[in-house]
């Protein structure tokens, strides 16, 4: 794969995501599980900082739904996502 300069064919090594202070706890416990990392790293190709992706965390036992909106916070290496890339997250302050 040839690299066009941009870091786009590079893999990432680590990728910090933020979500909204105000997500659920049981939200959290999902979003921050290791499925759901492994998820990120198959649904997105690539990482660029300040991006925003719109995730649905699932259904919990009651039936309830929850979407949210990651930001991606910070990206080392590349851009492209793997299987070895490290998945992290952050809180997001309410107001940002």
């Amino acid at each position: 794969m040839a690299t066009t300069g941009d870091g786009s064919t590079e893999p990432a090594t680590r990728v910090v995501l933020s979500y909204p202070a105000a997500l659920s706890s049981w939200g959290r416990s999902t979003l921050e599980g290791s499925p759901f990392r492994s998820y990120l790293r198959k649904a997105h190709d690539r990482a660029v900082a300040g991006e925003t992706w719109e995730e649905f965390v699932g259904a919990g036992c009651c039936g309830d739904t929850e979407d949210v909106t990651l930001r991606v916070e910070s990206v080392e290496g590349g851009r492209r996502l793997t299987a070895e890339t490290t998945v992290e997250f952050a809180v997001r302050d309410p107001d940002t």
